[in-house]
């Protein structure tokens, strides 16, 4: 069990992305805000206010299996259209993407939207270095996770938790709280208590494992493996062209994304289609399920198994 180091400052994306725009000089006008994304944040947002409201009533197992197989879609979603704010896709200025990001966590309990905008835009600048990129784990997390299926397993489960802590590797410089982070807390922990006083305690908690699913063991949660874990040392970034990129908008572009990454989420296929000599060389996932079951249950993975630079 040990990372593949790279130590080419230059990454593949970095490489792509003069190639691609070489090519493709069009491709440059891919870019930017898509006016329809604050709608599907608006939707996205009703529909969970609706179902939290709709089984406030209803027996803990009815929660539970409604926070699975409907909740849990709707919230990776938010994280989706989250990450959209935290390129500025939303709308033209930060201001906007930032009160966008917000919204967008007002059904998902966790305060997450600001803190992700920070942490977010490191791991686009420092991808792969294994003390910079809060995306990578550290020695002790992927030492304790190990390659038992069980761990791994557990691991994922509470992938919300790794990724709430991960952030504490980083130096101290590379840390902050703001007072759009404070704000995004406050405002959240008002429609907590208000879900959880003025709707029912049940609704509180759909919302509440409805984020936890979407960010643990599910079927959508195979995205968190399949971005950037290999038992490839020579490709460090991968895409999913699979039918759950319908109820994602499109986040298993995820080579595309790191190529131009303020290509919104309806043009991330386009971009693929444009210059497919680039991508479909690329080793792609078609299952999220199937990346989840061969992380778990195959022992050459680990959570050190990615491309990773010291």
């Amino acid at each position: 069990m040990s990372a593949f180091f790279n130590d080419d400052l230059v990454t593949s994306h970095v490489q792509r992305r003069r190639q691609i725009l070489a090519a493709h000089p069009e491709a440059i006008h891919l870019q930017g805000a898509d006016p329809l994304t604050i709608w599907a944040i608006l939707g996205l947002v009703a529909t969970q206010f609706i179902t939290a409201w709709l089984v406030a009533d209803s027996a803990w197992w009815i929660v539970l299996l409604a926070a699975y197989f409907w909740g849990a879609i709707w919230a990776h979603a938010l994280y989706v259209m989250l990450h959209e704010a935290c390129h500025n896709l939303v709308f033209k200025g930060s201001f906007g993407n930032r009160v966008a990001g917000v919204i967008c966590d007002l059904p998902l309990i966790f305060p997450s939207a600001m803190a992700f905008r920070h942490y977010h835009m490191i791991h686009h600048r420092y991808i792969g270095h294994s003390d910079h990129d809060p995306d990578v784990c550290s020695e002790q997390e992927a030492r304790l996770v190990g390659n038992q299926w069980w761990r791994k397993l557990l691991w994922i489960s509470f992938f919300s938790v790794s990724q709430g802590l991960r952030p504490l590797k980083l130096a101290a410089s590379m840390r902050k709280i703001d007072a759009w982070m404070k704000i995004n807390v406050l405002v959240c922990l008002i429609i907590a208590v208000a879900v959880y006083y003025f709707i029912a305690p049940a609704a509180f908690w759909y919302l509440l494992l409805s984020t936890f699913f979407a960010l643990g063991l599910h079927p959508l949660g195979g995205r968190w493996i399949q971005e950037h874990y290999t038992l490839d040392p020579k490709q460090e970034t991968y895409s999913y062209y699979g039918p759950l990129n319908w109820l994602s908008f499109n986040i298993g572009y995820h080579n595309e994304h790191h190529d131009l990454m303020n290509v919104s989420w309806r043009n991330l296929p386009k971009l693929k289609s444009m210059a497919p000599e680039f991508y479909e060389p690329l080793t792609a996932h078609q299952s999220w399920i199937k990346v989840l079951t061969d992380f778990i249950f195959k022992k050459e993975y680990s959570a050190y198994s990615r491309v990773v630079r010291r």
